[in-house]
């Protein structure tokens, strides 16, 4: 043990150092041990040096990106995050959810690494508010870190009166779930630990294992039914698909656009990775395939036309013209945001029903089509169209923005 001034006794990890960076079979670390190293930064009990070289070695040597040291590692996150009632919210869930098709009214996710460089709209926010329309949405995210807006950066902004983010936490995030379908969970709130990188992330200059480990540590993790998630490079996808595997995940998809983009790509194919429970097996099989716009009954748009590079401000206005339904049909955003909408749709089973049901505006015609994959994504895209233009996706955004201002205490925003 060493001391660092004032500061408590800090856990020495050099042995584990030394075996990571001049690694061999015989003496590499295993994912529990690498695990073990990182809970550390949870409790703040790395110094700053062994902290940095711990980010470094898992980058350098690529262990950060392998699907078991992911897994692991997300599992420690979890169990570091601030703990909440999960049995009073699973029951409330089993009785707000709406089951339909081979969606069982269970929380869904759809969150990206980040770290693509494209710069494009939010559409992974957006896309959940609108599933909300039809799913209860567990969103997990946070402030921008690789591009000019994040999630969080994005909520923050909306008008005329923005959700208080920072107001969901573990002691009001059952009511915020019997008032609205969308819960957004904003990750400094529930993994609080995490800030004791923060410092260091920023002066190291490249990506470290947190920018991977963000979408697999969602604190609602046990009550996801499914989940969509987006990374920004095509190498990394199946370690991501496994990863979700080991962590019990069955029924997610993994997606990566051609341009090495973190969501399904407007602009041409995207790759798909799928987890489906083999019903014979009754195992978690992984397939590969790629879809393309047409496969969603819709044209390709560039990325410079979905890639406006602007402020929270500037994308929160565009979400709110989206909800309101003030965006042409022809929009390239619009089409963009129903693509990912319209796979997170099909991924949660909702699409595999043969009669419809949605209520005000729905015309009933489900479009049983079956793309790559066996995936009815033109019938994703029909949902899509009607969360927004019946106003549900609007109303449950609404009842969230209210029911989050309600239970904000008043030194939280403004």
């Amino acid at each position: 043990m060493s001391t660092n001034n004032d500061e408590e006794p800090k856990t020495s990890i050099t042995p584990l150092l030394k075996r990571l960076w001049h690694e061999s079979a015989a003496t590499a670390p295993d994912a529990s041990e690498i695990a073990a190293a990182i809970s550390l930064i949870f409790t703040n009990s790395l110094s700053e040096v062994q902290m940095g070289a711990l980010l470094t070695c898992l980058h350098f040597t690529e262990r950060d990106r392998r699907a078991d040291v992911l897994t692991k590692c997300a599992q420690s996150m979890r169990d570091f995050s601030t703990p909440m009632d999960v049995d009073s919210l699973a029951k409330l869930i089993a009785e707000r959810g709406r089951k339909e098709g081979d969606y069982h009214g269970g929380l869904c996710d759809i969150v990206g690494t980040g770290g693509d460089s494209h710069n494009t709209f939010n559409i992974s926010t957006t896309s959940s508010i609108l599933a909300s329309a039809l799913l209860m949405i567990g969103k997990h995210g946070n402030r921008a870190s690789t591009s000019r807006s994040g999630s969080a950066d994005l909520l923050s902004c909306a008008q005329p009166r923005a959700p208080q983010i920072s107001a969901v936490t573990p002691s009001t995030i059952h009511e915020v779930y019997s008032q609205s379908n969308y819960a957004f969970l904003f990750a400094p709130i529930f993994h609080p630990g995490a800030r004791h990188a923060a410092s260091i992330r920023k002066q190291l200059g490249w990506r470290t294992i947190f920018n991977l480990l963000g979408p697999l540590a969602n604190p609602l993790h046990p009550l996801i039914e499914s989940r969509m998630l987006g990374v920004a490079r095509k190498e990394i996808g199946p370690d991501f698909a496994e990863s979700l595997r080991q962590s019990g995940c069955v029924k997610g998809m993994v997606i990566c656009g051609d341009e090495e983009l973190d969501e399904i790509s407007c602009a041409g194919p995207s790759h798909c990775w799928q987890l489906k429970q083999n019903p014979e097996t009754n195992k978690v099989d992984i397939e590969y395939f790629t879809v393309s716009p047409s496969d969603f009954g819709l044209p390709t748009h560039a990325l410079s036309e979905v890639s406006p590079g602007q402020s929270p401000e500037a994308n929160a206005e565009i979400l709110m013209r989206i909800l309101k339904g003030e965006v042409p049909e022809d929009d390239p955003i619009l089409h963009f945001v129903y693509i990912n909408t319209a796979a997170l749709f099909v991924v949660s089973g909702i699409c595999d029903a043969d009669t419809s049901d949605m209520g005000h505006g729905d015309d009933g015609k489900v479009i049983t089509e079956r793309g790559p994959g066996g995936g009815r994504w033109k019938e994703g895209v029909r949902r899509a169209k009607w969360a927004v233009k019946s106003g549900e996706a609007y109303r449950q955004w609404q009842h969230f923005v209210e029911v989050t201002n309600k239970v904000a205490p008043s030194t939280v925003g403004s």
